[in-house]
């Protein structure tokens, strides 16, 4: 089970927030969420709790005011601070409520999908190895050879379920998921190596040939 205390990359804190990873450096950088939910000692690194916070920052932006986002952090980082070292799930049974005269704010939602998210980036890690005698060190899924981010790319692709999972026999929906999870928490660095040679398991379902044209004289 996921720790309050976990401390996340800004790309996994976007996934699990649900928001771009830009959005995650902008409120590092404008000094939005508390201060000990950062760390910049080895590289940026943000708490799990703090994607309750970042959600919220973002996902109400449109109802309310900055002024009114900034206090409803302030005060749930205050009382998130308190349980920092607690399990994710236990936190869904506290009060989530921020009173501020006539307004009520209910941040009990962003709680409960931020402990669900984590749980989903904790079951992508958990399928995903890496061997340097497998494939050069790529990340792949457990048990088989089939990259995890050539599986993230057919799904931003849009290629339907069926057609990847023809592709991947060795998989089913869940991992593919997963992987996609896994993929976009731990983007590929620098361009992928071209190769002919299909991962071990994959299917070729389609193949064509485009003739390349010719340069005008």
């Amino acid at each position: 089970m996921s720790s309050a205390a976990d401390m996340l990359k800004p790309s996994e804190a976007a996934v699990v927030a649900r928001v771009a990873l830009r959005d995650v450096n902008r409120v590092i950088d404008e000094h939005i969420l508390p201060e000990w939910s950062i760390s910049l000692d080895d590289g940026r690194r943000v708490a799990a709790t703090a994607c309750i916070l970042i959600g919220f920052y973002f996902d109400s932006a449109k109802r309310l005011t900055s002024e009114k986002r900034l206090l409803a952090i302030r005060e749930v980082g205050s009382r998130l601070y308190k349980f920092r070292a607690r399990d994710l799930a236990s936190l869904i049974e506290e009060d989530w409520i921020v009173r501020d005269e006539f307004l009520t704010i209910d941040l009990a939602s962003f709680v409960r999908r931020t402990k669900e998210r984590m749980e989903r980036l904790a079951a992508a890690r958990e399928i995903v190895v890496s061997d340097p005698d497998v494939l050069g060190g790529a990340p792949i899924v457990r048990g088989t050879r089939v990259p995890v981010h050539d599986i993230a790319a057919s799904v931003v692709s849009g290629l339907p379920m069926k057609r990847i999972l023809a592709a991947y026999p060795s998989l089913d929906a869940n991992k593919v998921e997963l992987a996609g999870i896994y993929a976009e928490a731990n983007p590929a660095r620098g361009r992928p190596k071209a190769s002919d040679e299909l991962p071990k398991g994959a299917i070729v379902v389609a193949k064509r040939q485009v003739p390349r044209r010719e340069k005008a004289g």
